[in-house]
Order: C-alpha cells, then sequence, then structure tokens
C-alpha cells in the first residue's frame, strides 16, 4: 500500500526544488542568487531602517544559509552596507544601498511576470486554494 503522506512530503520537496532552480535560473542574469534575493527583499521591507544579521537571518525563507558570506558578497557588489551600531559598538547594522533598491526596481515586473508563469497552469481559485493548504504544513 503506498503512504500517501510520504508521496506528499517527496512531492511538497520537488516542487520546492523545481520553483527554486527555476528562480536561481531567472536571477542568475541579475547576478544573484535565490537566497542573495531574498537578503535584498528583506533589507528594503525594512523602509531604510537597519536591521542586524540574527534578525536577518531570522527573517530569511532558507534558514540554513550562511548569512555572513552571502552578506559579504552583496556588500562586495555595493548592493548593502554594514555599519557599527553607535548604542552598541559590538553590533553590526545591515542597510541596502541605493543601488540595492535600483537592482529590486528593475527586477521587480520580470519577476512577477516569471512568477505568474511558473504557475500559469492554475487557476486564481486553485492558486488560493493551494495558498492554504500550504499554510496548514508550515511549521512555526
Amino acid at each position: 500500500m503506498e503512504n500517501i503522506h510520504n508521496k506528499a512530503v517527496i512531492n511538497l520537496m520537488l516542487t520546492g526544488n523545481y520553483v527554486v532552480e527555476h528562480l536561481n535560473s531567472f536571477l542568475k542574469v541579475y547576478d544573484l542568487t535565490v537566497q542573495q534575493y531574498n537578503i535584498l527583499r528583506i533589507l528594503r521591507g525594512q523602509d531604510g531602517l537597519p536591521i542586524n544579521l540574527y534578525e536577518l537571518q531570522d527573517h530569511m525563507i532558507h534558514k540554513m544559509s550562511n548569512t555572513t558570506r552571502l552578506v559579504e558578497k552583496l556588500r562586495k557588489k555595493e548592493l548593502l552596507e554594514r555599519k557599527v551600531c553607535e548604542a552598541n559598538r559590538r553590533k553590526i547594522e545591515i542597510l541596502i544601498t541605493d543601488k540595492g533598491l535600483d537592482l529590486l526596481a528593475g527586477i521587480d515586473q520580470s519577476l512577477i511576470n516569471y512568477e505568474k508563469n511558473l504557475v500559469h497552469k492554475l487557476t486564481q481559485e486553485e492558486l488560493v486554494k493551494l495558498l492554504e493548504l500550504l499554510k496548514k504544513v508550515e511549521i512555526k
């Protein structure tokens, strides 16, 4: 007898890998990985306020990413900056740069179109149902 729980989990993993692989291919044009894009997206959501490394990692989709290494790569590309916190000199604050914001602005519409294409076989109702079902699987 087939284990439906195992089949569901495997299909979730396969679908997740499919999406990540396609998004990595899309973002490669912008010299970004999915994890780097995620960091920039989080920083943009800060509306100009700094965030420390631990908070940043907590917001990330890929919790096992080497956030320090990713931040350094983005800093070298001048897409974000690190500053020492004036209130606590041991704390490093991270902010997105104008160059980072410009890059995201240039990606936004193309990414929306790309994401629509990834799920184009699903109707609006199916997408809503999918989100409801995925929410039930989330472990937080």
